[in-house]
This record gives structure tokens, sequence and C-alpha cells, in this order.
């Protein structure tokens, strides 16, 4: 879980200042997640998921598909 919030973050062009900033928290804080050092909260993973458009299954390394919903079957 931990590396895939790094290399979704590194894909997008962000530096951890700049999730941190959208989570509402400190890099420092931001860098634990990443690290592995502290866990990452439920509402922490949800903020995550939607602002890279993906599941929180796939942030927890419960499915390879990135993309939140098949292409076309949208809620």
């Amino acid at each position: 879980m931990y590396r895939r919030i790094r290399d979704l973050r590194e894909d997008a062009d962000l530096n951890q200042t700049q999730v941190a900033k959208h989570l509402g928290m400190s890099q420092t804080g931001y860098s634990k997640y990443e690290t592995g050092e502290n866990d990452i909260p439920t509402p922490i993973l949800i903020k995550l998921a939607r602002y890279y458009h993906t599941s929180v299954d796939y942030l927890l390394g419960e499915t390879d598909q990135k993309q939140r919903y098949p292409k076309g079957r949208r809620p």
C-alpha cells in the first residue's frame, strides 16, 4: 500500500508537500504514511483514492485495476 501511494504521487508529478496540503496535514505526517511508519487512517485512504481517481481496494493492494470504475460503468 505504501509503495502505491508513493508511485501515484510520483506519476502525478507531485511532491509530498502538495499531497499533504490537500489532505490538510504536514509533509512530515504524510511522509510517514509513504514509508509505512504510520498506518493510514480510513478517512485519509478515501481522500487519497478520490484524489488519484482510484479505489481504496487499489491502494490496499486488493486489486491491480487502477481505474475506480470500468470504462463506461461509472454510477
